[in-house]
């Protein structure tokens, strides 16, 4: 990561049709993870998400952490 990059989304596919999105911060801040199962049979956890759902909360989380470095939406 670079100086023009301080926040990143990862996606991560372990298994097909599953797996999370990683929001990571430049500035060694842990990272913060949505994951996501497309299969509606293995999301038994509330906090489980569809694959859209989970990506649309990654890109809200990135987009508050680059206002915030910005100085935008305060």
């Amino acid at each position: 990561m670079t100086d023009a990059d301080p926040i990143r989304l990862l996606k991560h596919e372990a298994v097909p049709n599953a797996g999370s999105y990683e929001v990571r911060f430049a500035d060694g801040r842990p990272s913060v993870f949505v994951y996501w199962d497309d299969m509606p049979s293995r999301r038994l956890r509330p906090d489980l998400l569809t694959r859209s759902e989970a990506e649309a909360k990654v890109k809200a989380i990135a987009r508050t952490e680059r206002d915030k470095l910005t100085g935008h939406g305060a």
